[in-house]
């Protein structure tokens, strides 16, 4: 497997079908409050059968490569539900997902589908932003009894306190494309330009206080 190739090549793909915009002159507003020049929604590539199929067949190339002992499959809801199913039948592996938190009516399940006491897990996310969201579901699968083996997801911003966050969990994680390798296919394909690089790479340093 072809790291940088792959990892090029999903980030024009998200470019093209607009799964990722840049925007450094009109930022995006997250849920969080942060003000950001880029905005990901991978799911949008869940309509395209070609690129579905290519992160499909990225990401079960990159968990056999990396967690070859892998018994589940788990998704993160809602983004990284469809992409783990995908995998997980690519695979060959039982699938189930975690919510953010328990239901508060029926079984009041947080994990969906059987994961016994001892099985190893992939938990597969779309994004990876702060990694707060797939650290909180790797916790609930660990309390279920579950070992989790590692996380992987499509794109990853590069947050530093991401990077602490699974590194202190002890949590290995595995992405297939990053903020630098797109900014570099975005100048290339003129998606920006090279003055709006500074703004671009001002933001990671300090996304939680840019744009104040």
């Amino acid at each position: 497997m072809d790291t940088q190739f792959v990892s090029r090549k999903i980030a024009e793909k998200l470019l093209e079908i607009e799964a990722i915009k840049l925007s450094p002159d009109s930022p995006f507003r997250w849920s969080s409050g942060w003000m950001s020049p880029i905005y990901c929604d991978n799911r949008v590539a869940l309509s395209y059968p070609d690129i579905r199929t290519y992160i499909k067949e990225a990401l079960a190339d990159k968990i056999n490569e990396k967690f070859p002992d892998v018994e589940v499959i788990s998704g993160v809801a809602t983004a990284g539900i469809a992409q783990g199913a995908l995998v997980a039948d690519k695979l060959g592996l039982p699938f189930g997902y975690v919510r953010p938190e328990p239901k508060k009516h029926g079984m009041g399940n947080q994990i969906e589908g059987p994961v016994p006491a001892g099985k190893k897990v992939v938990v597969v996310e779309d994004l990876i932003s702060t990694g707060g969201s797939s650290l909180k579901a790797v916790r609930a699968l660990t309390d279920h009894g579950a070992i989790v083996v590692g996380t992987i997801a499509i794109f990853s911003y590069g947050f530093e306190v991401a990077k602490e966050s699974f590194l202190t969990a002890g949590i290995p994680l595995e992405v297939l494309s990053h903020y630098e390798i797109l900014i570099d296919a975005a100048l290339e394909k003129a998606y920006i330009s090279a003055d709006q690089i500074e703004v671009l790479n001002n933001w990671r340093l300090s996304p939680e206080t840019w744009g104040k």
